[in-house]
């Protein structure tokens, strides 16, 4: 075959080093984009509309003109990202992966893939999303969602900083089992029916077996996946970050604290429950801990708030709705709020 003829399947190197430059500059407009969120949110917010600083509006207004475009940007890029890999992995290969030989191995990987991945719970919805389309069981795939905001290196690095490597430890422990077993719960009810079908058609649409693509059907497939899912879920984000904006500028720490400073029975699932509508990453919420914790709230109460917090946000359960039906959530909620519950007990407990 002459070499100066470029077969269909493998591009020109002239072609290939133009996807690949396209490719660079793109990533580059991402991550100067993804930095200038926190500025122009600010300048928009306390210049532009004038609002003042400490204003619960103005927090309200702030919050949701930074949350929106970071989590539109992290959907584009994850559903990006995680579609050009899944190019060059079958869905069978993927199960075989992640979903383990034994009962329980795919969910500890799961996990663990979660606590190395610093997402916050509505961001790790497009990857959930690609680990239902790459058909890795329902389980193994709730295991992830569950680590991958729960158990965040940042609130480990802060907690050791405030409160020792004992609890930063007892918190990774704690948020791994959490996962592993929740998942293990879920898979074993069987509710893929309460997935949405779009997701089933999303799978069944993925890459065939032994199937050949050049580099530029891979990017092309990947950013139709893209258009496609953030179409679907975008209004569902808004709607979200809508309402966490809300409740992070008008509810107030003084109001947390009155509930969970008092050391009664009931403290830690009024915490959960209390920790259920709020939004905000496990950094953000470690603060809020630390004050509450010195208005006299036990640190397993504390902890069960900030795992509720980040592990079953109000806007992330708005934005999983549009990909699983509510039977599915409730158990979902329910599983975990369980199981962040007994953790409060077992902290207070011990500690």
């Amino acid at each position: 075959m002459d070499p100066s003829v470029s077969s269909p399947l493998l591009p020109s190197r002239n072609s290939a080093a133009r996807i690949y430059l396209l490719i660079g500059a793109a990533a580059l407009a991402w991550l100067a984009a993804y930095s200038l969120i926190q500025p122009l949110a600010d300048w928009l917010t306390f210049s532009a509309l004038a609002l003042p600083r400490n204003s619960p509006l103005g927090q309200s207004i702030a919050f949701f003109l930074y949350d929106i475009p970071k989590i539109i940007l992290l959907l584009g890029g994850m559903i990006f990202l995680i579609s050009f890999l899944r190019t060059f992995f079958s869905a069978e290969r993927t199960r075989a992966l992640l979903g383990g030989k034994r009962e329980g191995v795919g969910n500890v990987l799961a996990a663990m893939l979660g606590i190395v991945t610093p997402f916050c719970s509505c961001s790790a919805v497009p990857l959930f999303i690609g680990f239902v389309e790459s058909g890795i069981p329902l389980g193994v795939t709730f295991s992830f969602l569950i680590a991958a905001p729960t158990i965040n290196e940042v609130a480990v690095v802060m907690l050791f900083g405030l409160f020792g490597w004992k609890v930063a430890g007892l918190y990774i422990a704690s948020g791994l089992v959490i996962a592993i077993l929740a998942g293990m719960v879920i898979g074993r009810l069987k509710m893929e029916r309460y997935v949405e079908d779009f997701v089933w058609q999303l799978q069944r649409q993925g890459g065939v077996e032994g199937e050949k693509l050049d580099l530029q059907i891979r990017i092309r497939r990947s950013w139709e996946s893209v258009k496609e899912i953030v179409g679907k879920v975008w209004l569902y984000v808004v709607i979200g970050i809508a309402v966490g904006a809300g409740i992070h500028g008008y509810v107030p720490v003084s109001a947390l604290s009155s509930i969970m400073g008092k050391q009664a029975w009931w403290s830690v699932p009024a915490a959960v429950l209390l920790g259920i509508p709020l939004y905000s990453n496990a950094a953000g919420v470690i603060p809020i801990v630390s004050a509450l914790m010195e208005k006299g709230a036990s640190l397993g109460t504390a902890l069960a708030f900030m795992m509720s917090v980040v592990g079953l946000s109000l806007p992330e359960l708005i934005i999983l709705r549009r990909i699983l039906k509510p039977p599915l959530i409730a158990v979902f909620v329910g599983v975990i709020a369980a199981a962040i519950i007994l953790t409060g007990y077992l902290f207070n407990l011990i500690i």
